[in-house]
Parts: C-alpha cells; structure tokens; sequence
C-alpha cells in the first residue's frame, strides 16, 4: 500500500513538474556554461598570503547548513525571484570548512562550549564560557587556574582594536567567549551568582565584560545586568522586568566610562543617539538597546534600534582607524533563539538579515588585509524535507501530504514545541498560514523548547589565509588559524621577514624584495659617497 502510494506521488510530481522550472534550464547549455564558469573561477583563484591586518568574524548563531540554504531561498524569494539560484555573499567566498562541534562532555554543544572553542582554541565543557575542560558546569572553585584567553584578548595584546557586535545580550554566551571567564554561562550579574560563587571569589560576566579586556566597541542588548537593582530601564520605566538587576548597586555604565576619561568614551542606548556617534571622533563605543536581548529583526522598531547592517558598519568605522588593525566579531545570536521557538520564519529572516550585514562589512574593508569569516556555533534539529516545487515558498507546505491525508511543511524540527497531536491526529494546518512569522512548525518530539542539532558546520572564508579553513577539522582549530593569519598569538615565525643565511661561498646574494632593497640603498649611499 506505501509503495503503491509513493508511486502515484512520484507520477503526480513528475507530471506537475514539467511546467515548474525557469525554460532556460531547460537547454542543457545553460548548464554546461555555469559550470565551465564555475570551473574558470576555480581554476583562476590564487592563495592570498598577505598577512589579515583585520578580522571580522560573523558568527550565526545555530545557523547550520539547512539554515544558510533554507535562508539563501527565502532572501531570493524575497526579491521576488524563485529562490534556490540566488548567491548570498558568503556563497562567493572562495575558501569552506567543515567544523566538528561537539563539546568535551557532550556529542551535541551549546553557544558557550563552541563559543569558547572557535574563539579560545580550546575545547570545553557544556554551559562553562572561557575555561578549559578540567573546569564543571556552575562550580565556581573549578574554574580557578582554568581560564583560557581568546583570540579577542590576543589582538588586542597585539595593539589592535577589538569589538563585539550581537544581537542579543552583550553578557550572553557567545559574546562572552571573546572577554569572560566563567564556570556557568547564566551567571549575567551578580544577581546570578549562587552564595557558593560569591564566597568562592567568582564574578559575573557584567563585570567582566568592562575589567578583563579593554575593548573598543560593544554593540548588543544588557542594560539590565549592569545597572543597580530596581533601577529604572531609560526605554520601559515602568516595566519591572527591564529594570536593573545588580544586587551590589554597581553602575557598570558609568564605571566603564569613568575608566575612560583620557579617550572619546559613548554610552548609548537609542538610534538617534548611535546615529549621532561619529567614529573619526569616538575611540569607544558602548551601544546597549534593550535590556536584554534584542527584538527580532521583523519586530525591531526601526526610529529604536539600528539594524545589524547598521551596528557592524558603525563598529567597523570606528575600528579601523587603527592603523594595526582590528578583530571584530558579529553575532546574529536570534537565528538560535528563532529556533528554540521553532518559528522558522524569525529564524531564516535572522540569518538573511546576518547576510546582508556581511555584504556591507565586504564594501567597508579590502580583501588584500581583511580575513572574513562566515561560520555558526552550532546547528538545531531541523528538517528542509517533502517534494515541494521549484520556486515554492519556503515557509509554506510541500505538495505531497503525509500517510494521514494532511498536510506537513518544507521546514520541520525533529523536537520541540511544535508536536501537537489532536484526536490522535497531526493538526490540519491547510487552512493554517505557515509564512507568518509567529507560525510554530510542526515537530517529532515534544519539548518546551527546540535543541541544537551536532553536525558539522559550515566555514565560509574570504581573505589573508583564507585557504586555511579548507577541509574538516575541530572547531577549535579556528581561532589558531585566524591567530596565524593575523600575525597574533603563538605563531608568528612566519612574521617577520629574515634574510637567509648564505651557506654556500659561490652562491649570489639571495633574491629577496628586501635583499635587493639594501642592495639598491647601498649603491645609492656608495655613489653619492664617491660624488
């Protein structure tokens, strides 16, 4: 009986099929001519070996693979085309990875295991940020002496300039990779600690974030976590919730920019003010817009709060006044959260809105000193599935329903709080808008909320030593491999230009740019000497 079924089905879409794809596609020509272009590209590409006097590295949060193709669709059917076709930027970057993610303890990780990986180079364990394995999840005492320093830390040790873009809270676990140290990624402030921590010596990520490293830019939300208890929200006066948290009274505000009385320091928290920042002018930004994380992009109120494209531009303006450079790092951190919701559509739009922050960031800096990453953290649970046609929306429901005559959509989550069942049956949803953003998808298991998925992630890079991040390798391979790149760091023999040391008597004098430079400066000298 299946197979009888399967079989009509594969009929039904053969049939329907014939009028769906664009006719070009249909001379094998057009084939045949992408493809000798590709290889063309492929065949012409040269290893950039210049040193990265900057990194920008975006990060999408819970953005596996099935969510850069589920989004690269969505971004072309948004600009009303069918979708499969379109190249997102990071599509053009001519180097990709693949890094394996699991934690030391766990085989699926969460944003503060791979957090501190990517960015400390060092594999650790579930739910700890900036500590190494031999530390536990919330003891406090363990994460002595196993603290690990991020390549955030390094640049800035180089005499770079360093920031932190996000679109959630400034204090949340991927953003704290770069800066704190912390057994437990919840413990935001102090408010957070349990009394075993505080009499153990631990501090909060808050803290941390204005004490461990000097950093030029932070960009995100967080207000709460660093103003005192009670305090009320500048943007919600009246809401409890947005109020400050801080149980020591601490203004952390207003510590961090008494710290940096001798620069141009701004705190800001609305888009009039943060359009109002020049960056000739500013040597420090802090930009906090909500008190925790930052609403979703399709929710953001524009005349508020600046968008992605918007903070990376800002950053990056004030970043590379630096003539040693810059190490920027970009979150789209609500992709992971759209997807604990299981709400594809705040998810996808996320990661579109991640994508057109990395095209701006491509106009701002030069590919000859500016190594651009494009990875994720981590993937989730979730299923690009079913025979939909050519050019179908993304967020809507594929042609072929399920064994129980209803229908299912292109886009599922194995768990998650999408498993509803009703009279022993799947809700029939084909009456149901699947393409509205608050539209929960449908899912395997029930969970309160959607988990991580623990493939492998995708690794787009474009740039100074781009064509180290081929191939598979662990993710925390990464941070050394943009350390090498940059110059910072351990490995930096390849830095500094040496002569080499003429071993043989009958050789000539090497031929260096910078051997024949002296030469020619020597005969200059000799000549004007004999004048």
């Amino acid at each position: 009986m299946v197979t009888v079924h399967l079989s009509i089905v594969c009929y039904l879409l053969a049939v329907v099929s014939v009028t769906c794809g664009p006719v070009e596609e249909e001379n094998p020509e057009f084939w045949r001519s992408l493809a000798q272009s590709t290889l063309r590209s492929a065949l012409a590409r040269r290893q950039n070996t210049n040193v990265a006097k900057n990194i920008v590295l975006f990060l999408g949060d819970g953005m596996g693979v099935t969510t850069i193709t589920a989004a690269r669709i969505l971004k072309g059917q948004m600009e009303n085309r069918t979708g499969e076709e379109t190249v997102m930027n990071m599509d053009t970057f001519p180097y990709v990875g693949l890094a394996k993610v699991y934690s030391v303890d766990f085989q699926i990780p969460d944003s503060a295991s791979t957090g501190t990986a990517y960015l400390c180079g060092v594999k650790t364990n579930l739910n700890t940020v900036g500590v190494n394995a031999a530390a536990r999840n919330g003891v406090c005492r363990s994460q002595k002496g196993n603290e690990v320093t991020s390549i955030l830390k390094w640049a800035k040790d180089a005499g770079k300039s360093v920031g932190i873009v996000t679109t959630t809270r400034v204090q949340h676990a991927t953003p704290a990779a770069s800066y704190a140290h912390s057994a437990s990624r919840t413990w935001y402030s102090d408010a957070d600690l349990p009394l075993s921590a505080v009499n153990e010596g631990c501090v909060d990520i808050a803290v941390q974030l204005i004490t461990n490293t000097d950093i030029d830019v932070i960009i995100g939300g967080g207000r709460k976590y660093m103003t005192p208890k009670g305090n009320p929200d500048p943007e919600y006066p009246t809401d409890v919730s947005s109020q400050g948290q801080r149980k020591d009274k601490r203004n952390l505000i207003n510590e961090w920019l008494g710290m940096k009385q001798e620069k141009v320091a701004r705190f800001v928290w609305n888009k009039t003010d943060f359009d109002a920042v020049d960056p000739e002018k500013t040597d420090y930004l802090m930009a906090l817009f909500e008190p925790g994380d930052l609403r979703y992009d399709v929710e953001r109120d524009s005349r508020m709060d600046p968008s992605i494209i918007e903070t990376t531009e800002k950053a990056i303006k004030i970043l590379q006044k630096n003539p040693n450079g810059f190490f920027l790092l970009v979150e789209g951190g609500r992709i992971d959260q759209g997807h604990h919701e299981s709400r594809a559509s705040m998810a996808l739009h996320e990661a579109v809105a991640l994508e057109n922050a990395v095209a701006r960031a491509l106009e701002l800096t030069n590919e000859n000193d500016t190594l651009t990453i494009v990875t994720a953290d981590h993937s989730h649970s979730f299923n690009f599935n079913g025979y939909p046609f050519r050019g179908n929306n993304i967020l809507g429901k594929s042609p072929v329903f399920g064994l129980d005559f209803l229908p299912y959509t292109t886009l599922m989550y194995g768990n998650g709080p999408g498993h509803k069942i009703q009279n022993n049956k799947r809700p029939d949803i084909r009456k149901v808008d699947t393409t509205n953003k608050d539209y929960v998808q449908q899912s395997a298991a029930p969970l309160d909320t959607e988990t991580h998925g623990g493939e492998d992630v995708a690794l787009f890079a474009h740039g100074p030593m781009a064509h180290l991040f081929q191939g598979v390798y662990e993710q925390n391979y990464i941070a050394h491999a943009m350390a090498y790149a940059a110059c910072i760091g351990a490995n930096q023999q390849h830095c500094t230009p040496v002569l080499p040391t003429n071993t043989d008597p009958g050789s000539s004098a090497p031929d260096t740019p910078l051997w024949s430079m002296m030469s020619l400066l020597f005969s200059v000298m000799t000549a004007v000497l004999l004048y």
